[in-house]
């Protein structure tokens, strides 16, 4: 029997189609997903489908449609809405649940039970999400298709989030997905690493546009689309009218104002780079990553990326800073006992280690080896930045977030989501909470870039003092307060506007908001009207509630809080606004001529699919991710004997306690040449990462066969055409830049800290002929560079 989504007769689990609707106003997108599937069994079914969302998501609608009928979930406190559901199944009636895992509020699980058979269903969910800012200013929207499995500590229960597996079947299901956007200011364009329809813009004045994935795209990895808006940085804010039947003076009874703050950086901000800090670099080392970064030919390892990324950012460190990496899995590790200075033999231990790290520390416990760190003394005079590195494959995502915001006060972190599937609630939680700044790595894309812009932004001043003018406006905040803002970083401030005034649609709004970035004081103005957005519904009220349920929800951790009265606030706030919460869950009863189930469900655990075996077989990855709806559990009335179902699991590869399946080596399957054996073949070395590596910590290279190696030259060569009066060190320096800007300008992201490094070693040598060394370094290695391109 194969190992995938099957029923008890080797037939595809019943998920056929999945169908989802975008509708993107300005900075927030509303998700409407609905998922199609038929009991194919000959018995009651019990499905349950986890499945992830994005972090920052306002769940706000749930309703199924079985056969003509159409039932609408709603909010209860989420232990009365599980026993409203066991009831419900026990007794024959079709019930429908949907709940937030306790453990990261990125997953959620859907049980659908008593569904007859030969019977068919429509589930619909809606949820509302701030769009992220690329580093191009573009508007990211994901749809997640994977979720990988979550390492669950030792001596910590199993969740939601503890029953995710993995499969090795293919994607039995397809995916339509159609987007409306409309902004205040015009759209220039949208585009997608998926194929899409031709971008159909439906006004004149391009504020308004369609755009739709190619027919039969089968959900096998993430859909991602990028909005283009004029005028970026320009400070907006939208006004969403209350609803009518709602009570004047509630959350959903006044008006509702979203701010979009996108500072703009000057230049002269953009250029200047601190040289203190204290830099502490925490690396997953956990069993996956050892997995690929795609599923296309010549991917790496998870964890070879992350040692080249390490070693351009060692190389790419000021001097006189501090510096410490620590490794971290089941157990954790440090290269050195506290932070050391940065110097060559500094560095070049640290190269040493980083050469030799592997993917082989077991479960992913990030929790220790951060509570290590906060333990430790700050440095005066150096602020503590810590860059994480991992693939988000954590349950206990709520407990490492409340420490890290018990430590907000005495770092900031840098967070990097390695590989599709990482969890987005502990990537961009670890920076919300420590005023960071939050990456994702997926794909083809180079984690090289992402981490040095982030490393760009460490050395750079932050925006600061942020305050704000409500000028004549009574409002309530929902949103919590911005604390710092780095370059490339965006923030929505959500209000409740209160007062008669407000009611009135011909009142103009005013609101200041000003900050210090660097040296300078900066005010930002935006003059709105109070007449609302036109088609708004409820987005940015339930956006709004979703932000205050947050707030509450973090301020439970905190020792000392009044636990039970923030949870009676949270669940009423949740209550009122349709919004899911930790405390509440989405319940419908399909009140039928159900009959009574004779005896237990019993549940028999079909994992979802990931991608093709092959692909895992190639990888020699068994924690691959998988697709939208990543764990399905089918149960039946105890009809049939028990080992009936256990055998439907029988036949899979076995998962080890950790959570994660045994690594399979195979020495055949996919041998195009038998005459070459898979482990002789050497991928082609990086020019760039060899020339980064010879770098030394002062910024200069020295004259070696192979540096002229990288060139393309001999190291004779190099030497023969040395100018007269010119140190080789100053030479082997100067045709590194030029090499630089002659063939790796188009990654000049990645490598622009070595370069800058460079440039202020060489002033130090006072070069009496450079114009005559570019002339002549040109010449030896092809380029055309000027020499006012070197920055010298």
């Amino acid at each position: 029997m194969n190992c995938g989504l099957l029923t008890n007769k080797n037939e595809p689990v019943p998920l056929k189609h999945i169908e989802v609707d975008l509708q993107v106003q300005g900075h927030v997108a509303t998700v409407t997903s609905t998922l199609q599937y038929v009991n194919e069994e000959a018995h009651l079914l019990e499905a349950v489908f986890v499945f992830p969302m994005p972090s920052g998501a306002a769940l706000c609608h749930f309703s199924a449609r079985i056969a003509d009928q159409e039932i609408v979930a709603e909010v209860q406190e989420k232990q009365e809405a599980r026993e409203q559901y066991d009831d419900a199944v026990s007794s024959g009636q079709q019930a429908f649940l949907l709940e937030e895992s306790e453990e990261s509020v990125d997953v959620f699980k859907m049980s659908v039970g008593s569904l007859p058979p030969g019977q068919s269903a429509a589930v619909t969910f809606i949820y509302i999400t701030e769009l992220s800012v690329q580093a191009d200013h573009s508007l990211q929207f994901c749809l997640p298709a994977v979720l990988n499995p979550r390492y669950t500590p030792a001596g910590s229960g199993g969740g939601i989030v503890s029953e995710i597996t993995s499969s090795s079947s293919g994607i039995p299901y397809s995916l339509s997905f159609t987007a409306h956007v409309s902004s205040p200011n015009p759209i220039t364009k949208v585009e997608s690493k998926c194929p899409l329809e031709p971008l159909m813009f439906l006004n004149t004045d391009h504020t308004k546009a369609k755009v739709s994935l190619c027919a039969g795209h089968m959900f096998d990895r993430d859909v991602e689309l990028y909005l283009y808006y004029q005028n970026p940085h320009q400070l907006t804010a939208i006004v969403e009218a209350g609803s009518p039947t709602a009570q004047p003076g509630t959350l959903l009874g006044d008006p509702v104002v979203m701010v979009s703050f996108y500072p703009e950086f000057p230049e002269s901000v953009m250029s200047s780079v601190s040289s203190c800090g204290e830099f502490v670099f925490v690396m997953d080392r956990s069993g996956s990553m050892s997995c690929a970064m795609h599923n296309g030919q010549g991917a790496q390892e998870r964890i070879e990326c992350a040692r080249d990324t390490l070693l351009l950012l060692l190389k790419s460190l000021p001097m006189d800073c501090y510096f410490n990496i620590y490794g971290f899995g089941s157990h954790y590790e440090s290269f050195f006992p506290k932070s050391v200075q940065y110097s060559q033999d500094t560095m070049e231990q640290a190269v040493k280690k980083v050469n030799e790290m592997q993917a082989d520390m077991g479960g992913t416990e990030i929790l220790q080896p951060l509570e290590h760190i906060y333990k430790q003394p700050c440095i005066p005079n150096h602020p503590r930045q810590l860059f994480i590195f991992t693939d988000g494959e954590v349950e206990n995502t709520k407990d490492v977030l409340h420490c890290v915001k018990s430590n907000a006060d005495v770092h900031r972190c840098f967070s990097f989501g390695i590989g599709e599937g990482a969890s987005s609630a502990l990537i961009t939680g670890l920076a919300e909470n420590s005023s960071g700044h939050a990456q994702f790595v997926s794909g083809k894309e180079r984690m090289q870039a992402k981490v040095m812009q982030s490393l760009r932004y460490a050395l750079q001043p932050a925006v600061i003092d942020i305050t704000e003018d409500w000028t004549g406006l009574s409002f309530t905040r929902l949103s919590p307060p911005i604390n710092s803002l780095f370059h490339g970083q965006r923030a929505l401030i959500y209000a409740q506007l209160k007062g008669e005034e407000c009611q009135n649609p011909d009142t103009k709004g005013k609101i200041s908001v000003r900050y210090r970035l660097g040296d300078q004081e900066v005010t930002n103005t935006v003059h709105f009207s109070l007449k609302p957005a036109e088609e708004s519904g409820l987005a940015i009220h339930r956006l709004g509630a979703r932000s205050l349920i947050r707030s509450l929800e973090r301020d439970e951790q905190d020792d000392g809080a009044d636990k039970e009265a923030l949870k009676a606030r949270v669940v009423e706030l949740s209550k009122q606004s349709g919004v899911s919460s930790s405390h509440t869950a989405f319940i419908a009863v399909h009140k039928g001529s159900g009959q009574a189930v004779k005896g237990p469900l019993v549940k028999r655990r079909i994992p979802t699919p990931m991608f093709m075996a092959h692909s895992m077989v190639v990888n020699r990855c068994m924690a691959r991710p998988m697709a939208a709806s990543a764990f399905v559990t089918m149960a039946a009335p105890m009809c049939a004997p028990m080992d009936h179902y256990l055998n439907v699991m029988s036949s899979c590869a076995p998962v080890t306690a950790s959570g994660f399946h045994p690594v399979v080596e195979c020495d055949g399957g996919f041998d195009m040449n038998p005459d070459v054996s898979v482990d002789t073949l050497e991928a082609p070395k990086d020019q760039l990462l060899q020339l980064v590596s010879l770098q030394k910590a002062l910024g200069c290279w020295e004259m070696e066969s192979t540096l002229a190696e990288v060139f393309g030259r001999t190291e004779k060569e190099l030497i023969e055409q040395i100018p007269t009066q010119v140190k080789p060190d100053v030479w082997a320096t100067l045709l590194a830049l030029i090499w630089l800007h002659g063939f790796k300008i188009d990654v000049q992201d990645e490598w622009q800290f070595l370069a800058m490094k460079a440039v202020a070693w060489i002033r130090t040598q006072k070069v009496v002929n450079q114009s005559e060394c570019v002339r002549v370094g040109n010449a030896l290695l092809g380029c055309q560079v000027k020499e006012d391109a070197l920055g010298l």
